[in-house]
């Protein structure tokens, strides 16, 4: 074990590598503050880094974290603390004193990503960034444009010295596998909670069958499927047999608005899946795309995405909340069983495969904050002792953009809580 102690009452601590979070350090590093970044994860952009089109513009997120990545190597006054947890938060505003975990990475700054210890290691593990749907060695790079840009072993399933292949094929000495856990004591003054979200476990809603028939994906996974760089190589086809796609459903708010599961709004899945449909039509123009849902939710300008899909995209809306999926077993494909109301008739639509719109859930449910702080019914930060600050989906459900805008609030109020002024409400 090593310790260390670092930072200031000046110095502000933002919890939470995704968009909100990097938002969060550069704003405050940029006006002349020492941040710490802290995050679980290997490598920085959270949810973001995983999509592949934005709403309503359909552009890539690679091109804003890009300079945002290029923003926080530039700025001397960011730590940037991967592999991270915050164990322990004591103090009051102006003077917290916080301690973080930092995990072993087993590689160093030396580390070019040249990929020949991937190749030389003969372990296998599921890959996380793709929900699964296909692997990556016990050292891998997390992602293509992985920040920081360092390799990673997964402890859990790497034999350690027992194998020590990867060592032996580095030619950087990069690779240490008996780098030990790390201490790092904090004083900073303020804190920004960015803990982000996580998808509803589909698996919980038995009817639709996420689990039990493998062509039933949840969103984010189709975020993956469409994405250059996924198991796929950005091909939207059938996780079963690989096969082009000719009829797909998207099922709304699967297991959201629903007091068994999520009984609330999670604000972008209506968008999420009308943009993933443009995905489908891109690719392949004649196959027959649903839509089946409860209410579509389009706020403000985004009205005029959804109208402009469902004109130009030829995408079949259908209201109605689905009531189960089954599976054809000779051939995989789906029968998708639910009511439309405004035709007042019972449909069973035969698709080859269905993407299911799953919810948001506050990823503090899992992690938490040692911290005095207050939730509502569904896990989302309402308030908090002074000096604590929540942004992003640690607040509520939100798309990027309005993440963006409320982590620059977070971190205004974080400042003047540094500099004494006090921001709490």
């Amino acid at each position: 074990m090593v310790e260390e102690s670092a930072g200031s009452p000046k110095s502000i601590l933002v919890i939470g590598g995704g968009i909100s979070g990097i938002t969060a350090a550069i704003e405050a590093a940029e006006v002349g503050y020492d941040v710490f970044l802290v995050e679980n994860n290997p490598f920085l952009g959270g949810r973001v880094i995983r999509s592949n089109q934005y709403f309503p513009k359909l552009c890539p997120p690679t091109c804003g974290l890009e300079i945002n990545f290029k923003r926080l190597k530039a700025h001397p006054r960011v730590r940037i603390l991967t592999m991270a947890e915050v164990e322990n938060i004591s103090g009051k505003e102006g003077d917290f004193d916080v301690t973080v975990k930092l995990a072993p990475r087993f590689v160093n700054d030396n580390c070019t990503a040249c990929n020949k210890c991937a190749e030389a290691c003969p372990v296998e593990r599921p890959n996380d960034l793709n929900f699964g749907m296909d692997k990556t060695k016990a050292i891998y790079l997390p992602h293509f444009m992985a920040f920081p840009m360092k390799y990673v072993i997964d402890s859990s399933v790497c034999p350690g010295s027992e194998c020590a292949k990867c060592v032996e094929a580095c030619q950087y000495d990069a690779i240490d596998l008996a780098m030990p856990e790390q201490t790092l004591n904090l004083k900073v003054g303020a804190i920004v909670a960015a803990t982000g979200w996580k998808p509803y476990d589909a698996t919980r809603i038995e009817p639709l069958g996420f689990g039990k028939y493998p062509n039933v994906i949840t969103n984010v996974m189709m975020e993956r499927l469409a994405v250059s760089d996924g198991p796929t190589g950005g091909k939207v086809v059938r996780p079963s047999d690989g096969k082009d796609i000719e009829s797909i459903a998207f099922v709304q708010c699967a297991g959201s608005r629903d007091k068994n599961h999520l009984p609330y709004c999670s604000a972008v899945c209506c968008l999420g899946s009308l943009k993933q449909a443009t995905y489908v039509k891109e690719r392949y123009p004649d196959a027959k795309v649903f839509i089946f849902y409860m209410d579509i939710r389009a706020p403000g300008t985004l009205e005029d995405f959804y109208v402009r899909v469902q004109r130009d995209y030829g995408v079949s809306l259908v209201r109605g909340k689905v009531a189960r999926i089954k599976e054809e077993p000779e051939t995989n494909d789906l029968i998708v069983e639910v009511e439309d109301t405004m035709a007042g008739k019972k449909i069973n639509e035969k698709v080859n495969m269905v993407v299911l719109a799953t919810g948001i859930v506050p990823s503090i449910l899992d992690n938490g904050i040692p911290a005095e702080i207050t939730c509502d019914d569904y896990g989302f930060i309402t308030s908090a002792q002074p000096g604590i600050y929540a942004a992003g989906c640690a607040r509520m459900p939100a798309d990027v953009s309005t993440s963006v805008q409320n982590a620059t609030s977070a971190t205004l109020k974080a400042i003047q809580s540094v500099v004494g002024g006090g921001a709490n409400g």
